[in-house]
């Protein structure tokens, strides 16, 4: 008989729970956080200067050229999405499946969830080269009878991103309620309990209140889950409806959908486990059997990531399409850019597999870094397809190579550091556990132990 696992350690009452996920918030400001917003927010003021001097000069200091025109722009774009769906798709379908560790970890990946979104929303609005004209995309009559071009991508990446944002928050904001209103009951100073007590919404526990509340949340992630493949399908669909070489291809949406649950676990690894190191106490509430179960996400979405490469060969081998085929030897062992592709073999197919290993899992430190694989790869991966189709046109005449330059890498690392301090200050500012859904589970225990 096979022992359940644990998700609550050392049998944490609920006094307990409260006392300790508000103290996160209620106490003074540690010193590593300082240290560490102050160097992210450096990381974000770069961004903001390179950001600048782009919109002031134009995309032509971007290392696009000709044929190369979408480079690390669209690349960045589509790997902050990617881990955006990611964060919702695992706290939503877990809800719907009624899983009980999702508890520990789902507000941190929620709010990751947005930050990404965030994040990747910067790079279509710099795509259209005059960002002040941003409102041009908005579907409003005007006197010039301007209307937006629906048929362009950048329409559908602005309507994907902004309905996905939309309903992300208000997913993250409806779980919120509860735990801000224990927030707004334990202030003692006035305006910390009124900024509470208003984004609370007046809440008080009320059985009716409940009652709403769950219909409500429940209804939010069954959305949320559609959203997130439908809108991940468009952002896969800006290349898959294009005619050009390795896009146009009929898998690339679920291959984005599972290569944006990969990435997304592992991002949630990188973020969870320092901060159990820096919060001793969060061992008892972010267990081992959370990372091993996180962990396992990693190894079966990257599998699948392993059997989607090899049917994109497969494919490319049966279309009987020369160029595509060409394309693929170009990738992988002829082109200019083998060696990502290689690097992402290695990154997304083959450390993950040490996670076969029980013992590997049992290490938080050695899971942590086999989760930096995932994400360096599942960058590789969407510049590996990205640049890597462009480089070569039918032509030979009109092949090229791409290159980054200082901007491509200061507006990428400026949104590395606009991510990583808007989480810093979600840490600081709201409840990192979700504690209602905590004392549901203790209360769940303790009725099984009163019944047995």
């Amino acid at each position: 008989m096979t022992r359940r696992p644990i998700w609550i350690r050392n049998d944490r009452s609920m006094a307990w729970i409260t006392r300790y996920v508000s103290t996160i918030v209620e106490t003074r400001t540690p010193r590593w956080w300082w240290v560490a917003f102050a160097f992210t927010s450096l990381l974000a003021v770069g961004g903001i200067f390179g950001f600048s001097y782009l919109v002031s000069t134009g995309v032509g200091v971007w290392g696009d050229n000709i044929p190369v025109a979408w480079g690390w722009g669209i690349t960045n774009f589509v790997f902050w999405i990617g881990i955006a769906h990611a964060g919702t798709l695992i706290s939503a379908i877990l809800l719907l499946c009624r899983q009980p560790w999702r508890t520990s970890i789902n507000r941190a990946a929620e709010a990751m969830t947005l930050f990404a979104v965030v994040c990747a929303g910067i790079y279509p609005v710099l795509h259209l080269g005059r960002a002040w004209m941003v409102w041009y995309m908005v579907p409003i009559p005007n006197s010039f009878g301007l209307w937006p071009n629906f048929r362009s991508p950048l329409m559908w990446d602005a309507f994907a991103v902004g309905t996905y944002l939309t309903v992300s928050v208000l997913f993250w904001y409806t779980g919120l309620i509860p735990d801000l209103a224990t927030l707004r009951d334990r202030a003692r100073h006035g305006l910390r309990r009124y900024l509470f007590g208003f984004f609370a919404l007046g809440w008080c526990g009320s059985g009716t209140q409940w009652a709403c509340y769950r219909k409500a949340y429940i209804l939010l992630a069954g959305i949320c889950t559609a959203l997130v493949i439908s809108v991940h399908s468009i952002v896969a669909c800006d290349f898959a409806a294009t005619i050009l070489g390795g896009w146009h291809s009929t898998i690339f949406p679920p291959y984005f959908v599972v290569g944006a649950i990969f990435g997304g676990c592992a991002m949630v690894l990188t973020l969870l486990i320092p901060l159990r190191a820096l919060y001793p106490p969060l061992h008892d509430l972010i267990t081992q059997h959370h990372l091993q179960s996180l962990s396992r996400i990693v190894l079966f979405t990257g599998s699948l990531l392993g059997f989607v490469y090899t049917l994109e060969f497969f494919l490319a081998w049966l279309s009987g399409n020369a160029h595509e085929q060409f394309l693929i030897g170009q990738r992988t062992w002829a082109g200019p850019i083998r060696t990502a592709f290689w690097a992402m073999i290695i990154c997304n197919i083959l450390v993950p597999q040490l996670f076969w290993w029980r013992k590997v899992c049992s290490l938080p430190w050695l899971v942590w870094v086999i989760a930096q694989f995932p994400n360096v790869g599942m960058w590789l991966e969407r510049f590996v397809i990205i640049p890597g189709s462009l480089v070569r046109d039918r032509l030979p005449s009109s092949w090229g190579h791409f290159q980054p330059t200082w901007v491509d890498i200061l507006c990428f690392s400026g949104t590395i550091g606009l991510f990583l301090s808007l989480f810093l200050l979600f840490v600081r500012w709201i409840p990192l556990i979700c504690m209602h859904e905590l004392k549901t589970q203790i209360a769940a225990r303790t009725q099984l132990r009163t019944e047995n």
